[in-house]
């Protein structure tokens, strides 16, 4: 029978995490691989800069240096947590989004189950930070990532792997190089049903999710836990559509169930159903909500990852939560600050961000603040839009009597956090009043 969301994780569990490794990135030194840092702090270990608590703008942080609020991740933080025990669903964050150990050890400590991965690099990296749930949205064929997963399998019972099968060749794929291996433990499997014909990765029919079912049954090194899929990939996505793809994953979960595909003495403890992104996770917890009683309990599991430090753009735009604002809202907890370093005309000004430092995949930054470089005040970023980047510049449109001069520092709001994160090693947390306390390590 489905079953609610599972207690949250306790702190002894967050403790554990990685036996002390996510404090151990306090120990890194500060230096010329990470920018934006302040260049008297050369040879401080991170904890040591942080337990300063200097000041972004006056402590010798050099832009451009991206921010992330203290306060807005905190309140994110705990906005997905209780709308996740709301709706009686499990969370696995996706880790892509961040690739923080140290953001991953407090979504772990506001209930997450466990923690997505895209790639198996991404899990190689989860796992050496201690990480023992892990689900990977892919199908894995690499026959050397396979080896490494069957090592780790093989020492930590602990363990648990989820990942997608969408081909019978990918099973296939998946048998020899875990067999190669030595496998001893089975690869819990789900098979992803395509969102769509055009859409991305997954079998496109009940029939294909069905042949892809009973190729991991006939095998050994591999055991069928359940279905899954990315409902952000449906074909012009509205509410109808997105809804009536996610009834078409529950149904298969509940034919897979009713053919017995689950039982036998090896079978799964319960039944996996996993979707959501970050669009769309308000018709996942309503369709969620429709599961029928199965044989087994159903673990519902949401994978949204945007949400950490939420955007000034893209999801600002396509958050559920401008559809349920009785839920509560996410914060930007993002902001790109560059200094005007050239204002050649009247209408133009040059700040010294480009596209190094800020995402621009889905939207241009948006200047939202000019920081005084005289006084210190901060006011809005009136008459100033940002019409383009280069490599390592932020072309500015300046309309008439727009206040801006060379020096002056400007807040950018940023869209899309995973091509945020990606291009910043060490990011400095920072509270409401400038403080630095602490430096949010990323791998990507």
């Amino acid at each position: 029978m489905a079953t609610d969301r599972p207690a949250p994780l306790g702190d002894e569990h967050v403790d554990r995490l990685g036996n002390g490794r996510v404090d151990h990135l306090r120990d890194e030194r500060v230096d010329h691989r990470f920018k934006g840092l302040p260049p008297d702090a050369e040879g401080l270990t991170v904890g040591a800069l942080a337990a300063e608590r200097r000041d972004l703008f006056t402590g010798g942080f050099t832009t451009p240096v991206l921010a992330l609020s203290a306060e807005s991740l905190a309140h994110n933080l705990a906005l997905l947590e209780t709308y996740a025990e709301r709706h009686g669903l499990a969370f696995a964050p996706h880790g892509k989004t961040s690739m923080s150990p140290q953001l991953f050890e407090r979504q772990l400590a506001h209930g997450a189950w466990g923690i997505t991965a895209a790639l198996p690099h991404q899990a190689r990296v989860y796992r050496a930070f201690g990480i023992r749930r892990i689900f990977l949205a892919n199908e894995v064929v690499d026959a050397a990532a396979l080896r490494w997963l069957s090592g780790e399998l093989d020492r930590d019972p602990d363990f648990r792997f989820l990942c997608y099968v969408d081909s019978v060749r990918g099973v296939a794929l998946m048998d020899e190089a875990l067999r190669a291996a030595g496998a001893t433990r089975p690869v819990e499997v789900v098979v992803e049903l395509g969102a769509g014909e055009g859409a991305r990765t997954g079998a496109r029919t009940e029939a294909e999710c069905a042949a892809v079912a009973d190729a991991v049954a006939a095998v050994t090194t591999l055991r069928l836990a359940g279905v899954a899929g990315y409902e952000g990939e449906v074909p012009d996505a509205d509410g109808d559509r997105v809804r009536a793809w996610l009834r078409r994953l529950v149904a298969l979960a509940a034919e897979f169930d009713k053919a017995g595909r689950f039982s036998g003495p090896d079978g799964p403890d319960e039944i996996v159903i996993s979707a959501g992104g970050s669009a769309w996770f308000d018709a996942v917890a309503d369709v969620f909500a429709e599961i029928p009683e199965l044989s087994l309990p159903v673990l519902k599991l949401l994978r949204s990852g945007a949400y950490v430090s939420h955007d000034d753009g893209h999801y600002r735009r396509l958050t559920p939560f401008n559809r349920v604002p009785g839920e509560g809202a996410l914060e930007p907890a993002f902001r790109l600050w560059a200094q005007v370093v050239s204002r050649p005309s009247a209408g133009q000004a040059f700040l010294n961000a480009g596209k190094r430092d800020a995402a621009y995949d889905l939207d241009l930054p948006e200047p939202q603040v000019v920081r005084d470089g005289r006084t210190g005040e901060v006011r809005p970023a009136t008459g100033l839009t940002v019409t383009g980047l280069s490599d390592q510049h932020t072309w500015v449109s300046t309309a008439e009597g727009a206040e801006l001069e060379v020096g002056d520092w400007v807040g950018l709001g940023l869209s899309h956090p995973c091509t945020s994160f990606d291009k910043w090693q060490l990011i400095p947390l920072v509270e409401a009043d400038g403080a630095v306390t602490d430096l949010i390590r990323t791998f990507f």
